[in-house]
């Protein structure tokens, strides 16, 4: 699919397509989009292997990004992202700052790296838009066998190939569970198979070993899989996440820029049942 200027843009058409969805069936007071600067972070520093093989993206992928944030700024949306920094940790900044403010927060990814953000409250929930279903604390132990806070551990034990991340040889997602629900993290678990193996933990032994082996570099790993909460520039209040609705001048030239007529009809829709942002004052 391709732009009449020959730009490619079915990735793009995608992500409008998504955020008109959601936003014709929330109709969210709040609602802001969070963007990956680059396709490094300080991450790669810390460890050069870190998702090793999507350093570089597509050539017809790459030119779609900056139409994404076009989309996203022509529908009335913020469009964040901070140098050096994921979209993941972005995300988890502006979840804070919503949650000081009194509010809940509503992280709408597939991603289990996000999950670790969930609260046993309720006041912070993960959404898999495409499958129609979310995962609250419960959830989550559901999924993973793991309590939220303890995500980055279990993906440090189990490894992550999505982020080409190593995990301890040997132990897969059961080990792990049963591991992190007895101990609560990694540098509590003891190095003596015995007590392992009173964990109900098969092989105990040699996977006791190996975790004695290589705990430094689990818990090396645990922090790359952890999301920072203090990414510069994020601290964001209520305010600046209001949805006033799309930016009718601003989706208009895009649209018809990109001919995406039917688009531009969903558009021209939902603007027609909110004001115009102008007179809202913002």
């Amino acid at each position: 699919m391709q732009a009449p200027d020959g730009t490619p843009c079915h990735a793009a058409f995608g992500f409008a397509s998504t955020l008109l969805r959601m936003l014709t069936q929330w109709q969210p007071t709040h609602f802001a989009c969070a963007f990956d600067a680059a396709m490094t972070s300080f991450r790669n520093a810390l460890e050069p292997g870190y998702k090793a093989g999507r350093t570089e993206a597509p050539a017809d992928l790459e030119p779609q990004f900056a139409l994404c944030t076009e989309v996203a700024a022509a529908l009335g949306l913020p469009a964040l992202s901070v140098p050096d920094f994921e979209a993941d940790d972005v995300i988890a900044t502006v979840a804070e700052c919503v949650l000081a403010s009194g509010d809940r927060v509503v992280v709408v990814s597939a991603d289990k790296d996000l999950t670790q953000l969930v609260r046993e409250d309720g006041s912070v929930v993960c959404c898999d838009f495409a499958r129609d279903r979310s995962f609250d604390a419960d959830g989550v132990r559901a999924r993973f066998g793991v309590a939220p806070a303890q995500i980055p551990d279990f993906l440090a034990l189990v490894g992550d190939a999505v982020d080409n991340l190593p995990g301890v040889p040997g132990i897969g997602p059961r080990t792990a569970a049963l591991l992190l629900a007895k101990f609560g993290r990694i540098e509590d678990i003891p190095d003596d198979a015995d007590v392992w193996r009173d964990a109900g933990v098969r092989g105990a032994a040699s996977l006791a070993a190996r975790l004695v082996e290589t705990r430094d570099a689990a818990l090396r790993i645990r922090g790359l899989a952890t999301l920072r909460r203090d990414t510069p520039g994020m601290a964001l209040g209520a305010e600046a996440l209001v949805w006033r609705g799309p930016d009718r001048e601003r989706s208009r030239d895009l649209f018809e820029r990109l001919a995406w007529k039917g688009i531009a009809r969903r558009v021209a829709t939902l603007a027609a049942n909110r004001p115009h942002k102008s007179e809202q004052g913002g």
